[in-house]
């Protein structure tokens, strides 16, 4: 099968099959036989609240396209993603607290929070360094740490573990900052 995916738009081409029901026909068929009795095929998709109605020619080699939203967690501007081989020298030997935000691409909450924790970031630039680490790229750090649940937020100070610090699950600005504050003046006056 010869997909490709971007950003953007998935292409398509034959021999690729997909079953189709037309609305005359009750049978299954494939969109290589659907292709060499219609030339022109009408496709319908959604991304998000609007749906498109796209028409393609259908060739001999040919190719259609649609666009197809692509979910990640990214990083903004305050946030350094990081990955097991830099936890070192980032997390544990930083001269600041290390707030560190366990994500993955399929995490749905992960994806939720993203902007409370770019917002913690900005927020709290002077005070604490936000990182984020992949979950399915850094088994070694998930399995040392024991990472179960995501987004896992883990405060870290003076390459330790800031204890009662580590927090699971979706949460909102104002949780975000009530579970932060007191964390941070328990390690000031230590």
């Amino acid at each position: 099968m010869d997909t490709i995916v971007s950003r953007s738009t998935i292409i398509l081409s034959k021999p690729t099959i997909f079953s189709v029901r037309t609305p005359l026909q009750t049978s299954h068929r494939s969109l290589s036989s659907f292709a060499s009795s219609s030339k022109n095929l009408n496709l319908f998709f959604s991304t998000g609240s609007r749906s498109h109605k796209h028409r393609t020619h259908l060739g001999s080699g040919s190719r259609f396209s649609f666009p197809v939203r692509k979910l990640s967690v990214t990083c903004g501007s305050g946030i350094q993603e990081i990955d097991q081989t830099q936890f070192s020298d980032s997390v544990l030997n930083s001269d600041r607290p290390v707030l560190v935000e366990f994500v993955a691409n399929w995490c749905g909450p992960c994806r939720l929070i993203s902007p409370a924790i770019e917002w913690v970031a900005q927020e709290y630039q002077d005070r604490l360094t936000v990182v984020k680490i992949d979950h399915d790229a850094n088994t070694k750090l998930i399995e040392e740490y024991k990472v179960y649940g995501l987004p896992t937020l883990i405060l870290f100070k003076n390459g330790k573990e800031v204890p009662e610090s580590r927090r699971e699950g979706a949460i909102t600005k104002v949780k975000l900052k009530e579970y932060l504050d007191p964390l941070l003046e328990s390690i000031s006056v230590v």
